[in-house]
């Protein structure tokens, strides 16, 4: 079972914000410098995204829809319907929380990799987390909004207006300034994603240390814990097989219905945090736990699955040779660089794409364009 490094790194800046929350002048500072970093996160996701590439994949529009609505409907479909649990399992908080998980847009680099071990359609889960992370950007905020807001949830006009100046705008910036700083940003990807990593880990010890100074942690018991990820498992697992048995009834192929299940399936942690310190304030850490908790399962079941996938009569029979080099790639694609540099779909497409050339059965044009095979 593969356990993220950067999830280890993320309990500890949560612990770190209970010993030693920030508090007064210190908060302030803190507050500041984490607006700064989401700003900052944005303007470099903007300028990662290969709108390019995504819209290549516009060919294959029947995949992409599938992935669009398993992520930005089924998924918050589920969310609403949990309000059931309150207060059985969950506290309100904890629903609010779990209900914005749902809105998220799915993760890219772990939906690529995981795809690429089951010898699924490499290509088209590039440009389904590409389009869900694009979709994203304006769709979660609004979706929050309407959802959250009608649930109790304080947003308002400046709300909207936060959400612009902090997420869109510098979003914008970023695809605009594209052409001419697309290639320092390639050339240093890993400084960059470092630069990534540590901007969430601040913006995670802020919202940690608003909620301690405020006590929100004290409403969360061992038991309603328990109770979120009994819940978080079966929500897992529903869209699992949502999206398997779902792509299949529509009549995709076995390579496309792998794309459609891991990018259909998942959710981005690096591009949930940063909005739900937007989008919650104080009250964030308890926003962003069930997030965090979910994150950390996906990778475990999703890494089984995939590996299962990998020996699937029709992966057998299909004749694809260079398993050993996808496990190589198995290695990599588990990094907690998928919290950090997960959002880089340009980046981590090109990255993949060589893995793809291997397969004798792929004809070259699909790898440029996202094309799937050919639906059954």
């Amino acid at each position: 079972m593969p356990i993220d490094p950067y999830i280890l790194l993320l309990l500890g800046t949560v612990g770190l914000a209970a010993l030693l929350p920030a508090r007064g002048t210190g908060a302030d500072a803190a507050s500041g410098a984490s607006t700064a970093a989401i700003a900052f996160l944005f303007f470099l996701y903007g300028a990662r995204l290969s709108t390019r590439e995504a819209l290549d994949g516009l060919r294959h529009w029947r995949l992409h829809v599938t992935v669009l609505a398993s992520t930005f409907v089924v998924f918050p479909l589920l969310g609403l319907a949990s309000r059931g649990l309150v207060p059985v399992l969950l506290t309100d908080p904890l629903y609010q929380g779990l209900l914005f998980l749902t809105l998220v847009p799915s993760t890219i680099q772990s939906s690529i990799a995981f795809t690429s071990i089951a010898r699924g359609n490499v290509p088209a889960a590039i440009c389904a987390g590409s389009f869900s992370s694009l979709v994203g950007i304006v769709v979660t905020p609004l979706l929050a909004a309407a959802l959250l807001g009608s649930g109790g949830g304080e947003f308002s006009a400046d709300s909207v207006l936060k959400i612009v100046l902090q997420l869109l705008v510098p979003f914008v910036a970023g695809q605009v300034l594209r052409r001419w700083i697309g290639g320092f940003v390639a050339r240093h990807k890993r400084v960059l994603g470092l630069v990534d990593r540590g901007s969430i880990l601040l913006v995670v010890y802020t919202a940690f240390s608003e909620g301690m100074v405020q006590g929100v942690w004290h409403q969360v018991s061992p038991v309603r814990l328990a109770g979120l990820l009994a819940v978080e498992a079966v929500l897992l697992a529903v869209m699992l097989l949502l999206t398997w048995y779902g792509a299949k009834a529509l009549r995709f192929g076995r390579e496309d219905r792998i794309a459609i299940q891991f990018a259909g399936s998942k959710k981005s942690l690096a591009a949930g945090l940063p909005m739900a310190s937007v989008l919650f304030g104080a009250q964030a850490s308890l926003a962003v736990l069930p997030l965090m908790l979910f994150h950390q399962m996906q990778l475990m079941v999703c890494a089984v699955i995939a590996k299962r996938r990998s020996h699937d009569p029709e992966a057998v029979a299909a004749g694809e040779s260079g398993e050993s080099g996808e496990s190589g790639e198995s290695g990599e694609s588990e990094e907690p660089g998928e919290s950090g540099e997960s959002e880089e779909p340009g980046e981590s497409g090109r990255s993949e794409e060589p893995g793809e050339s291997g397969r004798s059965e792929k004809p070259a044009a699909a790898a440029r364009t996202g094309i799937g095979t050919r639906n059954r």
